[in-house]
């Protein structure tokens, strides 16, 4: 199947489905999938730390052994704001708890990390070749946890920020798929079984203790249930804002087989 667009981007909530169809989409296009959490992703700095010149000397001085800093400085990346080095599980135990001081998801204040975000998309922008991708959580769900639920940042912020990003890779001929979940609840619930007690706690202290859950009270399962809600709401407000063409696929896991079809239809046209 052959379609007009270079880069497509698979959104919505936890258990909307995202990886099983970003992955789907991929083998269909012949695209290179890159699915949520990778470590070298092109667009996003998951699981990396910012390093100033003297954090930089300090986190080289943990390591002793010469191969080992060899390794670690041929993974860097210099930037203007400072230089970005991968939280491996390689490294010694004294590095990695560095670095995880220094970590650009859930640590750095938004001044720092906006830019070092922005400046990663606009690499990738510049460096895009013949390749073809599908992403998935990097345009929506991860802006939006960071702004929203970590810095409660009001909707017209993240706007602002999202669209950024979104005119940086307008040149890529992006293409956006969300996948919309009616029945939040009982999607979290067929999940839990599958990723078990210990990723429920979790999502639910990040979303719950972030400035936003703190702000609005929220405690439980059920403020997590509303913060996903809200999330849902202003995700789709700020995609139908956007000059990216898009489609929103309403609770894609009642019938994934029609769910695909309509996404492969649009992607035709």
């Amino acid at each position: 199947m052959r379609t007009k667009y270079r880069l497509i981007l698979v959104e919505g909530l936890p258990a909307s489905g995202k990886s099983t169809a970003a992955k789907y989409i991929a083998d269909a296009l012949h695209f290179n999938n890159v699915d949520e959490g990778t470590g070298d992703h092109p667009a996003d700095w998951e699981n990396h730390a910012l390093l100033g010149d003297s954090a930089l000397a300090e986190a080289e001085a943990l390591l002793t052994d010469d191969d080992d800093l060899r390794d670690f400085c041929a993974a860097a990346d210099v930037f203007e704001m400072g230089t970005v080095v991968p939280i491996e599980d390689w490294m010694p135990e004294p590095l990695q708890a560095f670095l995880m001081r220094h970590k650009i998801y859930d640590v750095l204040p938004w001044e720092q990390e906006k830019p070092v975000m922005l400046e990663k998309w606009r690499v990738f922008a510049e460096s895009f070749g013949k390749e073809r991708y599908v992403f998935n959580c990097v345009f929506l769900q991860n802006p939006m946890c960071e702004t929203m639920m970590r810095f409660n940042m009001e909707i017209g912020e993240s706007a602002a920020y999202i669209g950024e990003i979104a005119q940086i890779i307008a040149p890529l001929k992006p293409f956006a798929v969300y996948l919309q979940t009616d029945d939040i609840a009982a999607s979290i619930e067929s999940v839990r079984a599958e990723r078990g007690e210990e990723w429920l706690s979790a999502v639910i202290d990040y979303h719950c203790g972030g400035a936003y859950g703190r702000a609005n009270g929220l405690s439980g399962l059920a403020g997590y249930l509303a913060a996903l809600r809200e999330r849902q709401d202003r995700e789709l407000t700020i995609l139908e804002g956007l000059h990216i063409p898009h489609i929103i696929v309403n609770d894609p896991q009642a019938d994934r087989a029609a769910a695909y079809a309509q996404i492969l239809e649009a992607l035709r046209a």
